[in-house]
């Protein structure tokens, strides 16, 4: 069964008096419980999708469906609940919020959702120990390096227990040895669960733990053989 389904999407960014098309007629369907990995190089879209999937922006034309709900005919606050209940998000930047905790940052969002702070910390704990921060739940996000910072972020995009995980970039602010230990605990976390992960990169790296490659280029989505990729 299709996770999300994306329908003809056609997404354009104004520049000046001219209209970038970023995003031509693209189609594609991502199954429950895989791993898709996202390639292109900067600028090419892949950020983009993934807005477009969470319903951050809106496309031009075409329609995307996530469990059969058309994400792209529901109002910008029938969005924002959407994405809040059913959708976590991985950003390159982290984002987290300076001035609250750890544990506060990834129980946040489901308290702004209206569950008591006794409800949400049991399942927060949890994945703090799983991602072995257990001892910095009081820590602030400036005193964690950008590694730990990431697997805290990592933390709140599971808070909720999504089944669709949008990772972008997510290793591209850390280092080799930093990110790969991040992309695997974000997979295992993933994957143990059975959730669907999609996740835009630029690198190559990441090959070999997908399921899937879709590459982004010139506005297209074109399929890539990951066993072609690994020989070649």
């Amino acid at each position: 069964m299709s996770m999300v389904r994306i329908e003809q999407i056609s997404k354009f960014f104004s520049e000046g008096r001219q209209n970038r098309l970023v995003l031509d007629n693209v189609q594609a369907e991502f199954a429950e419980g895989e791993f898709v990995a996202l390639l292109g190089r900067s600028g090419s879209g892949k950020s983009t999708l993934l807005n477009l999937m969470s319903g951050i922006e809106k496309p031009d034309g075409g329609d995307i469906w996530i469990n059969e709900v058309a994400i792209t005919r529901l109002t910008e606050r029938e969005r924002t609940l959407f994405r809040r209940d059913h959708i976590g998000f991985v950003f390159q930047f982290f984002n987290l919020i300076p001035t609250l905790t750890v544990l506060e940052n990834i129980t946040l969002p489901q308290e702004l959702a209206g569950k008591k702070e006794t409800a949400v910390r049991p399942h927060a704990m949890h994945l703090l120990d799983q991602i072995g921060l257990a001892d910095r739940c009081d820590t602030f996000p400036d005193k964690l390096s950008g590694g730990e910072q990431q697997r805290v972020a990592i933390a709140r995009a599971l808070a909720h227990d999504p089944m669709l995980v949008l990772a972008d970039e997510p290793t591209g602010n850390l280092d080799e040895e930093t990110g790969e230990r991040v992309l695997n605990l974000l997979i295992d976390l993933t994957r143990g669960a059975g959730k669907t992960l999609i996740m835009a990169t630029h690198s190559p790296d990441i090959v070999p733990f997908a399921d899937r490659v879709i590459e982004v280029h010139n506005g297209r989505l074109v399929e890539k053989r990951v066993d072609s990729m690994l020989a070649g």
